[in-house]
Parts: structure tokens; C-alpha cells; sequence
């Protein structure tokens, strides 16, 4: 459970993940820093909201809530948190996520939506409160549903215009008010590739801090239709066989994951 928290002890080791934004701050190595505040460039903290967020490898995790691009912190550099994928460290990117889903919801929740009153911090969780109208609000979490198509030895994939230049991935969308996932991933896959799926099985999930979605995966095949790939979600996208894909997402990603297991079945 996070808490908002002063901050910890000058000889206290621990992981730091100094947010500005969508960006995360890396040190010289392109790594989240760890050390004792005494042997970190960092600025003095007092004037910078802190909160302790979880464990890593037994010690503390920290979010620092930083300025645009804080110049004050040295020995580094703001980074979108995507490159934080290429260390293929994927424990280390979930609490990175979390940092900046945390972050989003503080900077996002100063004023209560019911009454617009300033909103409180409450201090043995991470919730903001409205003492005028009783209002509370929790960080928001999006569903989502992402899943990977096989058609015979082909599996579906797709570049978003959001991807990195020739990487193709899996479909994915977000889950509408009352929809059940099986209903949002039918709607998903028709809307954006035209064709209708069936065998929908369920494998596993994973917590996607861009900004606040759960990524709920799925295994399908190809029922019926002609490919016709949406041009205002994607930029293209075909069957591929699976002696000759395209370049993939990181190991260790849900779309990785959920590729891996088609090629398997």
C-alpha cells in the first residue's frame, strides 16, 4: 500500500523514481537510481512531495514528484518511461508504472470533481478526500483487453501509430461501460481488423502505466472476414507467418507473453 510519506532517513538505501510528467529521471547508467539520499546528486527534498510506494528486492520505493524536467537533479537525465522497457527489467517497470500512475492521480486530483473544493491527502493510503462534501477518490485503473490472433501458422499483428518505426504488436482496446471483456475484445478486434474470432481464452494480466490501464490478455482464432485494418487507430497490419514475423515487442511485455503462447498451440 503507498502512503505519502516525509522523506526517509539520509543513510536510508533505496530506489528513487523522480517524476516529471510522462517522464521518469535515469542516472548515468540509464538505470532508476538506488543509494542513500547522502550519495545521490539529488536536491534537498524538502520542498518536493515524496511517497513511499512499495518494495523492490527488499528495500524501499520511493516517488519523487518533480518539475517539468527538474533541472536540479544531475547525474542524469528525464527519460520517457518506455525506455525503461529496453533493461528488460520488468519488476523494476511495473514500480516505475506505478510511480507515474501515482503521480498522475496527485497532480490530477487537487480539486474535488463533485464540489471543487481543494482536495486532502489521506495519509495511511493513497486516496485524496474532500473534508466540504466527503468526496474520496482512489487512483484510476482503466481495463483493458489485448489479444493475439492465430489463423492458421499466422498470427495478426499490427504497427499503431504510437509505435516505435517496424515494430508490430497485438490488438488492443479499453473495455466500455458495460461491456464484459469477451463483448470489449469482439468489439475491439472487429472494429479495428474487420474479422470475427472465436475459441476466446483468458492467460493473464499486466499493469500498463500508459496512463493508468490493466491489460487483461487473450488468445483467439480467426472465425470469418476479410482483413480491413482501421487507418485512424493503426497504420498497418497484416497476418504474418510464424517462421517470419516482424520485429516484436520486449520480451517480458503481455504482447510478447500472449505471441509467444500462439506460436506455441
Amino acid at each position: 500500500m503507498a502512503t505519502l510519506y516525509s522523506k526517509p532517513a539520509d543513510d536510508e538505501p533505496a530506489w528513487w523514481f523522480v517524476v516529471s510528467s510522462d517522464h521518469l529521471f535515469l542516472d548515468a547508467a540509464g538505470e532508476v537510481p538506488f543509494g542513500c539520499l547522502q550519495e545521490l546528486s539529488f536536491p534537498g527534498l524538502d520542498e518536493y512531495r515524496v511517497v513511499e510506494i512499495g518494495e523492490l528486492r527488499e528495500r524501499s520505493c520511493y516517488l519523487v514528484m518533480a518539475d517539468y524536467l527538474d533541472e536540479q537533479f544531475t547525474g542524469g537525465e528525464f527519460a520517457p518511461l518506455r525506455q525503461l522497457l529496453a533493461v528488460e527489467d520488468m519488476e523494476k517497470f511495473a514500480m516505475a508504472g506505478r510511480a507515474r500512475q501515482f503521480s498522475d492521480f496527485l497532480n490530477t486530483h487537487r480539486f474535488c470533481g463533485r464540489c471543487g473544493a481543494r482536495m486532502q491527502a489521506i495519509e495511511w493510503e493513497l486516496a485524496m478526500h474532500c473534508n466540504q462534501c466527503q468526496h474520496r477518490c482512489y487512483p484510476r485503473v482503466s481495463p483493458c483487453i489485448i489479444v493475439a490472433i492465430r489463423k492458421g501458422d499466422n498470427i495478426l499483428l499490427a504497427q499503431g501509430k504510437r509505435h516505435k518505426a517496424g515494430l508490430h504488436s497485438i490488438l488492443a482496446g479499453f473495455v466500455e461501460a458495460g461491456e464484459s471483456l469477451e463483448q470489449a475484445l469482439e468489439r475491439e478486434v472487429y472494429e479495428e481488423a474487420g474479422i470475427r474470432v472465436k475459441n476466446i481464452q483468458y492467460h493473464l494480466s499486466q499493469p500498463w502505466s500508459f496512463p493508468h490501464s490493466l491489460m487483461m490478455g487473450f488468445t483467439a482464432e480467426w472465425a470469418e472476414g476479410e482483413l480491413h485494418i482501421d487507418p485512424h487507430e493503426l497504420i498497418t497490419g497484416d497476418w504474418f507467418a510464424f517462421d517470419n514475423l516482424p520485429m516484436l515487442p520486449p520480451e517480458g511485455t503481455i504482447a510478447r507473453t500472449l505471441i509467444d503462447l500462439s506460436q506455441k498451440r
